[in-house]
């Protein structure tokens, strides 16, 4: 049977999370994979080689990498190696004057394969083929892109104020309510792999993550949306089970409607979401409707309470729905 093309659009945990889930889904269904992942982190380790050396940020793009890393002994030594992070060292450099502080390694690799090949869509094929990688792992764009939001109250003394605020780190940590959102420089040239998979892909999915600064930027670019909205594949999205900082202040629904906002001829055919997470589905029901979508209610969080999605619980929800219609 010819395998399910799923592409699963993100960043940071939100999509490390759904890709462990998919790759749950087996033995039930066979899957090909691909995620696309948002460039435009300009925090911590990624932020720095950004700055730095000119770099896309590999951070996001690592985490997907492991994410999707075979589970032999090998590959996962390999995996953890990758996340592994350099601690301050104990030689004499004053706190601050470490320039391996604070770095993860796969980060440097992902560095230094771009540079080595002159190409991040090959870089992230090797460092694949070095993970075991079960899946491929693309940018959206292959250009630096900023994230700029207009932030109203984004000064607590100002809270009627309406401030540009750039960077994703500083729109993610926003104490003001994100008005909106756009990417500097307008309209960046999509990855045309990206474009290319998402054209073959069976399924489309999005979230969970940073609504406004892993999942919406997606939509942001114009090639990438085209493919979006003209792919034959069926669309998914799966809601986060908490606001975070940038988007407290929108309900569950809000978050549906804000894809419609930024895509106005977005259509989805599924909406998952957790039980608990959503409380009164009603209001979250009709904001699906009006993407064309159904709403469905699974068990998916982690059982400790706290707002993460189990791998494993997100994967048994996703069987039935990706294997529908085979």
């Amino acid at each position: 049977m010819t395998a399910i093309k799923v592409v699963a659009f993100g960043g940071g945990h939100g999509l490390a999370a759904s890709l462990r889930a998919l790759r749950r889904c087996a033995p039930d269904l066979e899957l090909d994979i691909t995620a696309v992942v948002t460039v435009g982190d300009d925090g911590g380790s990624s932020g720095r080689l950004r700055a730095e050396r000119g770099a896309l940020p590999p951070g996001d793009l690592r985490q997907a990498l492991v994410a999707l890393a075979d589970e032999e002994p090998a590959t996962r030594r390999s995996a953890e190696l990758f996340q592994h992070r350099f601690a301050h060292g104990n030689g004499a450099r004053p706190p601050g004057a470490d320039p391996l502080a604070g770095h993860a390694v796969g980060n440097l690799v992902l560095l230094g394969l771009m540079e080595q090949l002159g190409d991040p869509v090959a870089a992230l094929d090797h460092a694949g083929a070095m993970l075991g990688a079960v899946g491929r792992v693309l940018p959206m764009s292959c250009q630096q892109v900023e994230i700029e939001a207009r932030v109203r109250g984004a000064d607590p003394t100002r809270p009627d104020e309406l401030r540009t605020v750039r960077g994703q780190h500083s729109v993610a940590v926003t104490q003001g309510r994100v008005e909106s959102v756009r990417l500097t420089p307008a309209g960046p040239r999509a990855c045309v792999e990206a474009v290319a998979a998402v054209c073959e892909a069976d399924w489309l999915i999005f979230g969970p993550g940073s609504w406004y600064t892993s999942v919406i930027p997606h939509l942001l670019v114009p090639e990438l949306a085209a493919a979006i909205v003209a792919s034959p594949a069926r669309r998914l999205v799966t809601l986060n089970l908490a606001a975070e900082q940038e988007t407290l202040g929108l309900s569950v629904a809000d978050h549906l409607a804000a894809l419609r906002w930024y895509l106005p001829e977005l259509r989805v055919d599924l909406v998952l979401a957790d039980g608990k997470a959503v409380g009164d589905p009603e209001p979250v029901h009709r904001a699906a409707e009006s993407l064309g979508a159904r709403l469905v209610v699974a068990p998916v969080a982690v059982e400790d309470g706290s707002p993460r999605h189990d791998p494993a619980a997100l994967g048994a929800a996703l069987v039935p729905v990706l294997g529908a219609n085979r």
